[in-house]
């Protein structure tokens, strides 16, 4: 596939929001919860610099998947363990998903500005904030598929850590290995695995009827 630059500069800008709150919102929970560890690490901020793992931010736009510096928390310092790790684990993916309504909006907002639509720049500005909200509506989905390490997997790996930690050590391990196959196969065999695109059409078809674009 044919590198295109213009679809890159339009993902950076987008990629860097989104991984930048994503991050922030787990770090900045955890510290709401009673445990600092992540706020000591320098991650309750939202400077960019403390949050992006370069590799990651690489694979993203060249590969449409990656990753960005796992925050650190202890689940002793959390008042409610199990609760507290899912409430911090949820806050990064659904942080996108604000962010997605964030464009979608502004978006739609511009949309009813009489000279928005019909001059090139309002065009350009209305469809670049769209797909800022589709790529933030993926990593919501994305982020929530229930394979270590991904956040989704925290809804019952808190759990296996009490009660099966060889299992949660087996999951771990494999499950990384997993996705990454899983993704790969779908990115050179052109299938459907994870039905990524299937949910994100999903929710972006909801927000254009919520908002009547």
């Amino acid at each position: 596939m044919a590198f295109d630059i213009t679809q890159t500069l339009e993902i950076i800008p987008a990629a860097i929001i989104g991984l930048t709150v994503h991050e922030f919102s787990h770090a900045y929970m955890a510290y709401k919860l009673g445990d600092a560890t992540a706020k000591e690490d320098g991650r309750v901020s939202l400077n960019p610099l403390k949050h992006i793992d370069w590799l990651g931010f690489f694979l993203i736009i060249i590969a449409g998947f990656g990753w960005a510096k796992p925050v650190m928390f202890n689940p002793e310092n959390l008042k409610n363990k199990h609760r507290d790790e899912i409430l911090i684990s949820l806050a990064g993916p659904f942080s996108n998903f604000l962010l997605s309504i964030l464009f979608f909006g502004v978006a739609r907002v511009l949309y009813a500005i009489p000279s928005m639509p019909v001059s090139e720049m309002g065009i350009f500005t209305i469809n670049l904030l769209v797909i800022w909200g589709i790529i933030n509506l993926g990593l919501f989905v994305f982020n929530l598929i229930p394979i270590p390490p991904l956040d989704g997997s925290h809804l019952y790996m808190t759990f296996l850590q009490d009660n099966n930690p060889q299992l949660m050590t087996v999951l771990y391990k494999y499950g990384t290995i997993g996705l990454l196959v899983v993704i790969v196969a779908e990115n050179q065999l052109n299938i459907n695995i994870l039905h990524l695109s299937d949910f994100i059409d999903f929710f972006s078809g909801w927000m254009f009827r919520i908002l009547h674009f």
